[in-house]
């Protein structure tokens, strides 16, 4: 197809604002928009979510954000890639169907990328050399709650060929899913390096959203104001068959795109700007340009790549023992030498009860809690006390939040204003890489069931 394509970016993290997303539905003239929802240790946690119910697993958000969205996307013959699948992309195809039913848009139809679930593939595979520390895999495996590998955007087109309005994955890389668009769309070959490189970059501008049109870019003043930022639009990619490539937003959304904005997020979570690893090729900007077309608007072109590689990456994620965490408030004078002592009456306390801890971390929220405390600041009239301590036991961990909690009477005058205790299951990922041909990727035809 010769005609131009428009891919809009519809949420960048699981948590991310709904009505940007709707706003490029109903105006934003799209041909697809992506939601990007998934962190690495999102996937773990919807895979012991899995676990405990096994019609769960997906996005938690996910029937709030495509209730919101869908209406507009069947109207205006959107179509919807997204990776809220997460750990069960099957369960998240019947019940994005049965929405659709109950919205009175019919019986939408919604294909289903399977194959990252490598978990079990992985128990074989112990010898695999974890990426960040060169210790095997098999170090790992009785913690062991998931494993997914990134696939690409080949099977994601493969979904996109069933002809599907919906497609739904879990893990796959960011940007794949804005390059499997373009990809079908154009038909571009997946050895066609040139196209890849595009529809890459044109991915990774998109795939953390309002990053490029403005957040996390702009200070309250000066060179890097954004105008309107409590209306903060979501962005769009414009292609043309030969990959070049525009960034824009609807004219009337807050925030703003352009050469700054756009290279600061071309340049993030960049390891090499020459080897960018993606499992669709291994992308090169050090030749990239950036133009800026009238207001709102950067073309961008440049991009080269070479071949992918012949593996895809793996996170593992693992159960890493708990934290635990209390926190209370001290004001008036001598507020930061009470909140010390009180640090060090808790810490005491603790240790009296033979806890210990592998980590153990003392905020001065406002004061330290960033940088560390500087002794030349002048010494606020109030400040807040964070307790946080890590350990394998949760008994340890509960008991940081008790003890702190008991400093309303236990402790320093003057302190209240105190949180309920908290405690985390840690869940930390790694990271191995698994050979190409053991994944085995499919795509299925999710039913509604009664």
């Amino acid at each position: 197809m010769n005609k131009p394509l428009r891919i809009g970016c519809g949420a960048a993290f699981s948590d991310d604002r709904i009505a940007p997303a709707v706003d490029l539905a109903e105006r934003g003239q799209l041909d697809y928009l992506v939601f990007e929802c998934l962190a690495e240790r999102t996937v773990a946690r919807e895979n012991l979510t899995r676990s405990k119910q096994p019609d769960k697993g997906y996005s938690p958000r996910l029937l709030e954000r495509m209730g919101a969205v869908l209406p507009a996307c069947v109207a205006n013959n959107i179509r919807v890639i997204t990776n809220m699948g997460a750990a069960n992309p099957q369960a998240a195809g019947k019940v994005v169907r049965r929405l659709a039913r109950e919205l009175g848009l019919g019986d939408i139809g919604c294909s289903v990328v399977m194959g990252d679930d490598v978990t079990e593939l992985l128990r074989t595979r112990g010898d695999l050399p974890l990426m960040e520390n060169g210790e095997p895999l098999e170090s790992l495996l009785p913690r062991m709650c998931s494993g997914n590998a990134y696939l690409g955007a080949d099977v994601i087109c493969r979904a996109l060929e069933t002809g599907a309005q919906f497609v739904l994955t879990g893990r796959v890389a960011d940007p794949s899913m804005f390059l499997a668009a373009a990809m079908h769309h154009f038909s571009w070959s997946d050895t066609d390096l040139a196209r890849l490189a595009a529809g890459t970059t044109a991915g990774h501008l998109l795939e953390c959203g309002a990053q490029v049109s403005g957040g996390c870019f702009g200070e309250p003043t000066g060179r890097k104001a954004v105008p309107d930022m409590a209306r903060l639009g979501m962005p769009w990619a414009d292609i043309d068959r030969d990959g070049n490539v525009w960034i824009s937003k609807l004219a009337d959304a807050g925030g703003r795109v352009d050469l700054a904005t756009c290279k600061e997020q071309m340049l993030y979570e960049i390891h090499d700007p020459a080897a960018y690893i993606t499992p669709d090729c291994v992308l090169d900007i050090t030749g990239l340009q950036m133009r800026q077309e009238g207001a709102n608007r950067v073309l961008v072109t440049g991009a080269r790549a070479r071949p992918r590689t012949d593996s895809y990456k793996v996170t593992v994620g693992y159960h890493d023992g708990f934290v635990g965490e209390g926190q209370i408030s001290y004001a008036g004078i001598n507020a930061v030498a009470k909140a010390k002592w009180a640090a060090e009456i808790v810490q005491q306390r603790l240790k009296d009860r033979g806890f210990s801890y592998s980590e153990v971390r003392v905020d001065l929220i406002g004061m330290s809690s960033l940088h560390g405390l500087a002794d030349s600041r002048i010494e606020p009239y109030e400040v807040r006390l964070r307790l946080a301590m890590r350990t394998e036991s949760r008994a340890a961990a509960e008991a940081v939040g008790f003890e702190t909690r008991a400093l309303h009477v236990n402790g320093p005058g003057s302190g209240g204003g105190g949180a309920d205790p908290v405690v985390r299951e840690i869940l930390a990922v790694q990271s191995v890489l698994l050979p190409r041909q053991l994944v085995d990727a499919q795509v299925r035809i999710e039913k509604v069931t009664a």
